[in-house]
Parts: structure tokens; sequence; C-alpha cells
């Protein structure tokens, strides 16, 4: 007969901690050591394969799985990835959370988006993908082998977004705006870049005349060329007080890289000042619609098909078409 514990009385028969880790020690002599890892929960899943018991519940829940997620894959996602999907699955957790994994049915899912949508119906959809995404992992992870309850359940239809832009809204919100926003705001109109892609430019991207990047969404690769209003507005960027140790283009008076928090806090006080409200992102297509040449859009936008660049510019303006002409008959 074994030994009495003396201490860890939480843990299972054979399983032991050293120095913050879990390790299953088998029965026979010599003993063999075999790590489970740091996490609790997750030990005991794995002690529970090792000795052929059936694992505990509480050890398979949403919230357990979830939180393995948190902690493994959302650090290798990008920061505001992080940060809205730390939201959902607060949200998801309070209604899943002690369930377990492969007790979640397609009908709970579907509730959920019909409660969730009746005040937000994006985000509703939004939490759901994270659902899917954990759930996945959980199949992959060995929680279980039953199928993605989301599976054939349908979000709620969402809108595109056809926000047009004019030149004097436009204007108004920039006479408003804090110069690291008007530098911010004549970047993304003139290169049609994404928010996070302006605010990632460097000094040194600017090689040969060109501005050079590599969207972050896509993974394309763009060269810009330096000319016209671009070449207006990076010559102005550059003849500010600037910290010349920092690489970042778009600088703050104390020499960091404009943040995106930054941007986002003055751009909204600037759109309140002015009585204007669109997005920042909205500019975006209002360079795709300004440029007037589909191809040259697609181009600067990096768009792989010319449908996406299509939704862009049609959808904000409308399709140009001439009208009757009577006289033609």
């Amino acid at each position: 007969m074994g030994r009495k514990r003396q201490g860890n009385h939480n843990l299972p028969p054979r399983m032991n901690v050293k120095k913050g880790s879990y390790y299953h020690v088998s029965g026979t002599v010599p003993r063999k050591w075999t790590p489970l890892g740091n996490d609790l929960n997750e030990a005991r899943r794995k002690w529970a394969e090792l000795e052929d018991e059936t694992p505990n519940p509480e050890d398979k829940t949403f919230r357990v799985i979830g939180q393995r997620y948190m902690r493994e894959i959302l650090p290798t996602l990008k920061a505001h990835t992080q940060r809205d999907y730390a939201q959902y699955f607060r949200l998801l957790d309070a209604v899943f959370g002690e369930l377990t994994i492969d007790s979640i049915r397609p009908f709970d899912v579907a509730e959920y988006l019909r409660v969730r949508g009746e005040t937000a119906k994006v985000r509703a959809n939004r939490e759901k993908a994270l659902f899917s995404t954990i759930f996945n992992h959980a199949r992959a992870w060995g929680y279980t082998d039953v199928t993605n309850p989301c599976i054939g359940i349908k979000g709620h239809k969402e809108k595109s977004r056809d926000r047009y832009v004019s030149d004097e809204e436009y204007a108004a919100v920039w006479a408003c705006a804090h110069p690291t926003v008007q530098d911010a705001m004549d970047l993304a109109l003139c290169t049609g870049q994404r928010p996070a892609d302006v605010l990632k430019f460097n000094v040194t991207d600017i090689v040969n005349g060109s501005l050079n990047l590599t969207q972050n969404k896509t993974g394309k690769k763009l060269r810009i060329a330096i000319e016209g209003e671009l070449a207006e507005v990076i010559a102005r960027i550059l003849n500010k007080p600037r910290d010349k140790v920092s690489k970042a283009l778009l600088q703050d008076p104390d020499g960091q890289r404009l943040s995106y928090f930054a941007l986002r806090s003055r751009f909204d006080k600037a759109r309140e000042m002015s009585g204007v409200s669109f997005q920042f992102r909205d500019l975006r297509a209002k360079t795709a619609t300004d440029t007037d040449d589909l191809a040259h859009a697609q181009r600067l936008l990096g768009h792989k098909n010319r449908t996406t660049t299509e939704i862009y510019t049609r959808d904000r303006m409308g399709d140009f078409v001439k009208p009757l002409n009577r006289n033609t008959y």
C-alpha cells in the first residue's frame, strides 16, 4: 500500500506537484513521472486519460477551455483583436462558463444570438464567432469530439457600411482636430490604408521616392509613390519637431508613436466639436471613391478582388447612370 499523502489533498491518487508543475507518478518501480503541465484542470484531464478514468466535469467546462484559449492563443493575435476578444469572452463566460463543453447545444447558441441580438446584432455575431473558435480548439485539444454547435446557426444579417465622407465633412473635422490627427487623416486619405497601417508607418519606409508597407490584415506589399498631395503631407510631418531616435512617422509631441487609443480619442473629440459624424476607417472608402478609377483604387487599397473595391465605391455613391434622352429616338 502506498504512503498516505501528506499534502495536496485536492489531487487525485498518483498525481504530484513539483515546482508549480503537475505530474502523473506511476505505481510501478522505478516510478515514472509523466508531465501534465502547470494548469490543474488540464493536468487532471490528462491524469484521467492515463488512469482510464472519467474526467471530472469541472475540468472541461467552457470557462476552463476559454481561459486556456485566452492564455495560449489570445497573446498571438493582434492587439485590437485581443481587446475585442477579451470583452466577448467575458460575456460568453457569463452564460456558458459553468457548462461542460459537450453539453452546449445548437439551441443554446441560437438562443444566445437571439437575446444578445435584441440590443447588439453585430456584436452578437462576433461573440458567436469567438465561441465557435474556442469550441474548435476544444475539439483539437481533446476536450470533446462532438460537432461544433455553431454549425448551421445563422447569425444576424449585417448591412455593409455605405458612409461616404464629403470634402466639406472632412474639412470640418480636420479643422477641429489635434495636429497629430490632422496628419493621420491626411496620410490615411492620400494612401487609402487602414488605421493600423497608417499608424505603423516609419520614416524608414520612405525608400527611393515611395512609401512602402506590408498591410497588417492581408500581408499585401505596396509601394506608394510619394508625389502630389502625399509628398506635401509627408514633408509637413517631417518638418515638425520630432524625436530623431524614434522611427515612427506619426509621433506625439513626446516623441512616442501615435497610439490607436490617442488617435481614436482625439478623433472622437474633433467629431464632437465639428458636429460631423463619420468613422476614421471611412476615409479608406473615400479614397477609393474619389479616385474615379476602379483599377487604380484596387491597387492602392491592396484589394485582391475587383468586386471588393466596387463595394467600397458603388455602395457609397451609387451607380452613375445617364437619364433617358427622348431626343435620341
